[in-house]
């Protein structure tokens, strides 16, 4: 069984590292750059780093963030934001990510999903998703729907359809987050998260709510994620990578050790 994965996620506004509440009120809180090295030496399994308004303001991607943190840390990393071409997805991975993470662009134009995997691998390609409870209709016979720009518009796109749909598209990876969860801490949507787990066989990383251990441990298991997404809870110091691990563990959950 492969070890479940411990994911600190860092918003980027402006070249600063930022956290807000279902994508409101961001205030900055560090620099990205070190704390992306913080987080390596701590014991992270990955990094995700998202410009949160990149998309919506129609600026370029944060290349020289990208740039700085490659050469700091040695785990892999993805971006997201501002990314809406293959030659955006090639220049962030040529300044040294791992991985692109695509959400709006590929909602808007789903063709970005295959071309990037054509030219890159599907291990190079996630797909986030903003997801918010709705209603079951017919056009969202889940109750999930598919929202883009931080939550602000909604697509009338059915989560789970839109899970199966990327993964047949070539995305190697989903990053479903629930915006209704977003930095509240009161744990992850864990409904959402297993239907996605169950609807696709690419690894699935719950994002969205976590606020102890226990909620991240709940996601792997009850959720069924292969990896947890934590922000909050690392950022303002309340539980250390080591915590968390230590804590999954004691759950039963297989993690990578922290020494």
């Amino acid at each position: 069984m492969l070890s479940k994965r411990v994911i600190p996620c860092l918003d980027v506004r402006d070249g600063k590292l930022t956290k807000g509440i279902k994508f409101k009120g961001n205030v900055d809180i560090g620099d990205p750059v070190e704390t992306a090295r913080l987080y390596y030496e701590a014991g992270a399994d990955e990094l995700v780093f998202y410009d949160i308004t990149a998309s919506s303001e129609g600026r370029g991607i944060m290349l020289d963030v990208v740039d700085k943190v490659a050469s700091q840390i040695f785990i892999p990393f993805s971006v997201g934001g501002g990314i809406s071409t293959v030659e955006d997805m090639r220049a962030v991975l040529l300044a040294g990510a791992e991985k692109i993470s695509v959400n709006s662009a590929a909602v808007k134009n789903p063709d970005i999903i295959s071309q990037g995997a054509a030219a890159f691998g599907s291990q190079c390609v996630v797909v986030g998703m903003d997801v918010k409870k709705v209603p079951v209709s017919e056009a969202i016979p889940s109750g999930y729907e598919i929202v883009i720009h931080g939550g602000r518009k909604a697509m009338g796109l059915d989560a789970i359809d839109w899970a199966k749909t990327v993964e047949a598209l070539g995305a190697g990876e989903i990053c479903c987050n629930s915006i209704d969860a977003d930095g509240a801490k009161t744990g992850y949507e864990l409904t959402l998260t297993r239907l996605i787990c169950e609807a696709v066989t690419i690894p699935v990383i719950a994002s969205g709510g976590a606020g102890n251990p226990d909620h991240m441990a709940d996601a792997v298991t009850t959720g069924k994620a292969s990896a947890a997404l934590i922000a909050s809870i690392v950022h303002y110091g309340e539980y250390t990578i080591k915590q968390c691990k230590d804590h999954m563990a004691a759950r039963g959950v297989k993690v990578r050790s922290v020494w």
